[in-house]
């Protein structure tokens, strides 16, 4: 099994390139099942979920290539309506195949996800939308079925926002007959990115990007060609590189307005950022101040940065109050942030954290994709060397990132 080996107490300093967005590259992939014929989508980052979501669309009968920043998906034939718990087991975004196919073949079976390591992420909220829309559903032995002979359009409102569910009905109601209203949606950037894609696939949608999206259903689609925005967590995690360091970096292939809530955040903490169209420089400052977040729904502070944002408190000048508001379980890199010297005490929902001026090198196990990115950026700063055992969460997120972190001057390396 991989590890990381840090050695800290280097500023980094340099140029990083972002990779494309894995949450929003994997609903473009999943929405190619409703264009019959070849797909192309490109900025896709090269990552063990792409492959995964690829594995299962071959499953379903698809053809899948993938090469460098490029999935190509012949979709004429669709041959199985089931996604397996193998699948589905390893990357709960395997969900995302239920809506189009049953858009498409009348019918889906696809593996409950259950809970996850940062909490439970339910799908009710999915099968409750198609249900509105005429689709039967059943539940046996694990699996959910939908059934309908064709989709009608449906007014669905969500008690909270869902990502992944706003995006499996979204896709669900472009071929279905009439108008879908989806009220109460989810408005981050990857749902957004998902609307353009269906667009250019000759679907009818308006309001992305805000709680209430419209569909106008429409009889065929054609196969996409389509581009996938940049990472914002990745951009988030590099900004928080710099600033934990001391650094001063330039990130290209970017889109700053995706992270307007964590720069207005970060620039609390005395970081200077510029930015520009798809660029940002990020200059750390000597010792960050302590600033308060709480995670929300886009465009709030987004939970994927809470655990990156603790670690830089970790080292701030004054005590800092965060609070988890998304997932209930989604501090479990605390304990091994204290490992590293951080004082943090855990009450509910909310972390308060001490700042100390060092944080030690030590051995730590990454527990999800975030926690492992907070351990990163401690180790960045730690006094001595950290080795953070069990990366392949980080590898779910990040596209070679000791390359890129390495790029920039930092001492990393992995272990195999």
């Amino acid at each position: 099994m991989d590890k990381l080996e840090i050695e800290g107490g280097v500023r980094l300093s340099g140029e990083v390139s972002i990779s494309g967005a894995k949450n929003a590259a994997l609903p473009v992939m999943a929405a190619s099942i409703l264009g019959p014929g070849e797909n192309l989508i490109s900025n896709v980052p090269q990552l063990r979920d792409i492959s995964t979501m690829g594995k299962l669309l071959a499953h379903l009968g698809m053809g899948y290539h993938q090469e460098k920043g490029k999935v190509i998906l012949q979709s004429k034939n669709i041959k199985a309506i089931e996604a397996p718990y193998d699948y589905v087991k390893t990357m709960r975004a395997s969900v995302l195949v239920l809506g189009p196919l049953v858009a498409r073949t009348g019918e889906a079976r696809v593996s409950l996800p259950g809970g996850c390591a940062i909490g439970a992420r339910p799908i009710n909220l999915h099968t409750m939308g198609l249900e509105k829309m005429g689709a039967k559903i059943t539940l046996s032995r694990g699996y959910i079925r939908a059934k309908a002979k064709k989709l009608r359009g449906a007014t669905i409102y969500f008690d909270i926002p869902t990502v992944t569910g706003t995006e499996n009905l979204m896709m669900a109601a472009t071929l279905a007959e009439g108008q879908t209203i989806l009220e109460n949606a989810a408005c981050e950037p990857e749902v957004v990115d998902l609307a353009n894609a269906l667009i250019s696939m000759g679907a009818d949608i308006q309001g992305a990007g805000t709680s209430n999206i419209r569909i106008n259903g429409v009889s065929k689609l054609k196969p996409l060609k389509y581009r996938i925005i940049p990472d914002r967590i990745e951009t988030g995690t590099f900004i928080t590189a710099a600033a934990i360091t001391g650094g001063e970096i330039k990130i290209r292939n970017c889109s700053p307005t995706h992270n307007e809530a964590l720069i207005n955040k970060m620039r609390e903490t005395g970081t200077e950022i510029s930015a520009k169209k798809n660029t940002l420089v990020v200059r750390g400052p000597e010792r960050p101040s302590s600033e308060d977040i709480k995670t929300m729904p886009y465009p709030g502070f987004p939970t994927d940065m809470q655990a990156q944002f603790m670690a830089l408190m970790a080292v701030a000048d004054g005590t800092s109050m965060i609070t988890e508001n998304i997932f209930e379980n989604r501090f479990m890199h605390v304990a091994e942030l204290r490992r590293m010297g951080a004082d943090i005490r855990v009450e509910g929902p909310t972390a308060t954290v001490k700042g100390t001026k060092t944080l030690k090198g030590a051995p730590v196990m990454a527990t999800d994709l975030r926690a492992s990115a907070s351990l990163v950026i401690a180790g960045l700063a730690a006094q001595g060397t950290t080795v953070i055992d069990r990366v392949y969460h980080i590898d779910r997120g990040y596209q070679c990132i000791e390359e890129k972190l390495g790029g920039l001057g930092a001492r990393i390396r992995r272990v195999r």
